[in-house]
């Protein structure tokens, strides 16, 4: 039987091997190409799904979605929604009961999505109301991969700007990385419930 954590400490994972996406990173800068990416993505079952902001510094003062990233297990599209808007294809993508989009406080992401283009989500997997069902304590993505993989995802670029005339590498990989973690975590928890694991409540 697989012994895991409920949930773990900061000191912890930061001894861990950084995880990262190993896939196509393609960025997705005008709306011809958005519409493109979107056909591609509705022919998958399930992708992960994330949303980064221009972090603002300054009181009272915020931004709208500056990248939608959306990946399968090998490709992860990047959508600069300052270039391509909020399209038709994606209000449908977003409305369409497949393929399957899974995320990490999804409702914050849609949210901040509404300010793009209107629209009502459907088909989609919340991964924190997944852990709890399943007793794990975790709710951040960071510690919930950490449990499940021991290795940790790298939050070094979340307060870079994300408007930036180009995206650097690390960017880049920094923004496919935490999409495509949400399929890596929705697979293992599907595999989990087919299986016997034993939780372990610790302190943290």
């Amino acid at each position: 039987m697989k012994t895991l954590k409920s949930n773990i400490d900061k000191a912890e994972i930061a001894d861990m091997e950084v995880a990262a996406f190993g896939g196509r990173i393609i960025v997705v800068q005008s709306a011809a190409e958005a519409e493109k990416a979107v056909a591609y993505l509705n022919g998958q079952p399930y992708v992960g799904i994330d949303t980064e902001t221009r972090p603002s510094f300054r009181r009272g003062q915020t931004f709208g979605v500056s990248l939608l990233q959306v990946s399968t297990a090998d490709t992860c599209f990047l959508f600069r929604l300052s270039r391509t808007g909020f399209t038709e294809g994606m209000k449908c993508f977003f409305q369409a009961a497949s393929p399957l989009k899974i995320g990490l406080s999804l409702r914050d992401d849609f949210s901040r999505l509404h300010s793009a283009g209107d629209f009502e989500p459907r088909g989609y997997v919340e991964l924190q109301e997944c852990v709890s069902q399943m007793g794990f304590e975790a709710q951040s993505l960071q510690k919930i991969f950490a449990i499940l993989f021991g290795r940790r995802i790298s939050k070094a670029q979340r307060l870079s700007n994300w408007e930036a005339d180009v995206l650097t590498d690390a960017q880049k990989l920094y923004a496919a990385t935490d999409a495509w973690a949400c399929i890596r975590i929705y697979e293992e928890l599907e595999r989990l419930k087919k299986e016997k694991f034993e939780l372990v409540h610790n302190m943290v």
